[in-house]
């Protein structure tokens, strides 16, 4: 029986820009990395030469859980300007992502919706600075806030499609590309019946208590290199 590899889209586009920040808004090569980094799970990860060291499991599909970009106009509270933002690069970068991806073999992209209740918000590196008194709120310029968007649906796609593929008993090997616990659910129906539970958190730490929770934790993408500290 195949292996399924299911990809939760906003980490895996966190991590990517880690991983190649010069290309943070290129699609076409976002799109080919995680089609590359997701078939490399289906080779034999032991890292010990055996009659086994060619092995290739069969993939049963790729599935990419993402939601379409922000597209509605909003005024920066900071300047007032009114700015469209199905014209920035991530609207660009995520309606590209999805065109390319669906043009790779075996894969699937499976979209939620963003939440309408869009907010504005300080960014966290803002706050930290204003916090600790190196920064004054009125100093603050539109570049230091954000909007805060909520993806609705993802998780429950992604948790419905373990579901599914276990009790239907069409896959033994599941792949989940992803970095919080909200898949425990899920994870806990497909390891009852049997079925090979595998995280890839793309090097990212996990909490402890997750690792009860899988049967195995795997990274096929490269080690993003070491944040430099900012010089004092």
């Amino acid at each position: 029986m195949p292996t399924a590899i299911l990809v939760d889209g906003a980490y895996f586009i966190k991590r990517f820009r880690r991983i190649e920040p010069d290309n943070a808004y290129d699609a076409q090569r976002a799109a080919d990395c995680l089609h590359r980094w997701a078939v490399s799970h289906l080779h034999d990860g032991n890292g010990k030469r055996s009659r086994h060291a060619n092995r290739r499991r069969d993939l049963y599909r790729i599935f990419f859980y993402d939601c379409p970009p922000l597209v509605k106009k909003m005024h920066n509270p900071i300047t007032k300007k009114a700015i469209d933002f199905s014209n920035t690069n991530e609207a660009r970068f995520r309606s590209e992502l999805h065109s390319a991806l669906l043009s790779k073999r075996k894969l699937a992209v499976r979209l939620g919706h963003l939440s309408e209740d869009a907010q504005w918000t300080i960014k966290p590196q803002v706050i930290r600075k204003l916090l600790k008194g190196q920064a004054k709120f009125e100093d603050l310029d539109e570049n230091d806030v954000q909007v805060d968007t909520r993806q609705k649906g993802v998780d429950m796609r992604i948790g419905v499609d373990v579901t599914s593929l276990t009790l239907k008993k069409q896959v033994d090997q599941i792949v989940l590309i992803a970095g919080d616990a909200d898949f425990v659910p899920a994870a806990k129906i497909a390891r009852r019946e049997g079925i090979d539970f595998v995280l890839d958190p793309m090097w990212q730490q996990i909490p402890a208590g997750l690792h009860e929770h899988i049967d195995g934790l795997r990274t096929t993408c490269p080690k993003p290199k070491p944040v430099e500290k900012a010089k004092q």
